[in-house]
């Protein structure tokens, strides 16, 4: 059964957007994640994202705006 409560995450793959990914989870919503990608070196928080994301079972959406700031 899936929840009528819905959350966006934004996860950077560090410990407190992991926290508030736990706790919505917690709380009952359907989590969706999502973190950016935004043109500087930063693809193991990327990774680690992922890894969390995995690991939650949720989906996470990769959106890049490094082609934004130009």
């Amino acid at each position: 059964m899936t929840s009528d409560k819905r959350a966006v995450v934004l996860l950077s793959g560090g410990l407190d957007s992991t926290t508030s990914l736990a706790i919505a989870m917690s709380e009952g919503y359907q989590c969706y994640a999502m973190t950016f990608r935004y043109g500087q070196r930063h693809q193991f928080e990327i990774e680690a994202a992922k890894r969390i994301a995995t690991a939650a079972g949720v989906s996470l959406a990769i959106i890049s705006v490094a082609t934004l700031a130009a």
